[in-house]
């Protein structure tokens, strides 16, 4: 287990630090409050796992050597990402009557996940971590350590999003964090060509 830390270090690290499921679960929790964000936070812990695993499974080797399938993953996660920024752009603070505007489903958030490029970059690089494994020991300790560690990592920034809800009742204020929010995504969107 000692020759996993590095891994697990690794990994949390990479999840934890700002990208597209960080943003939109730290608005969502804003947004939303904990309870309604807690489907979103399942399916992201769960498919962040599933990308990890089959990427132990050999789909990692595979967007290695085929550069045009990465290139229209790229494409795919960069319009998504854009979509989503748009949302938050125009996001209002929700009312208790207001029907049509909810945080993400656990099978967006776990769908989301497979045009997410930074869980992609993360799930690459941590490969090396386990080149001395068997295929099936690589994608078990992958989406294992991936799921639990994210399930942390979701709980944590949701939870920052919650509180700092009570710091946004001002229109203006919510409107700038909101925006600011959106803006980070539309970086993230620009970081997949890099």
């Amino acid at each position: 287990m000692t020759e996993l830390l590095p891994l697990f270090g690794f990994v949390f690290f990479g999840l934890f630090s700002p990208g597209p499921n960080v943003i939109l679960l730290t608005a969502s929790g804003a947004r939303f409050g904990f309870a309604a964000t807690l489907p979103h936070i399942l399916g992201v812990a769960l498919g962040v796992g599933v990308i990890a695993a089959v990427t132990g499974l050999g789909v990692g080797a595979l967007l290695n050597a085929q550069p045009g399938l990465t290139m229209v993953l790229k494409a795919i996660s960069f319009l998504w990402i854009l979509w989503m920024a748009w949302g938050l752009w125009q996001a209002r603070p929700v009312t208790k009557h207001q029907t049509y505007d909810r945080p993400f489903t656990f099978i967006e958030a776990l769908l989301f996940q497979w045009v997410n490029p930074k869980i992609w970059a993360v799930a690459l690089s941590a490969m090396a971590y386990v080149a001395d494994f068997g295929i099936v020991t690589q994608a078990t300790v992958l989406g294992v350590s991936f799921s639990c560690i994210n399930l942390f990592v979701c709980v944590f920034w949701t939870a920052t999003g919650t509180m700092l809800s009570y710091l946004l009742k001002n229109p203006p204020i919510w409107a700038a964090f909101m925006r600011t929010m959106a803006i980070a995504l539309v970086f993230f969107s620009l970081l997949v060509f890099v």
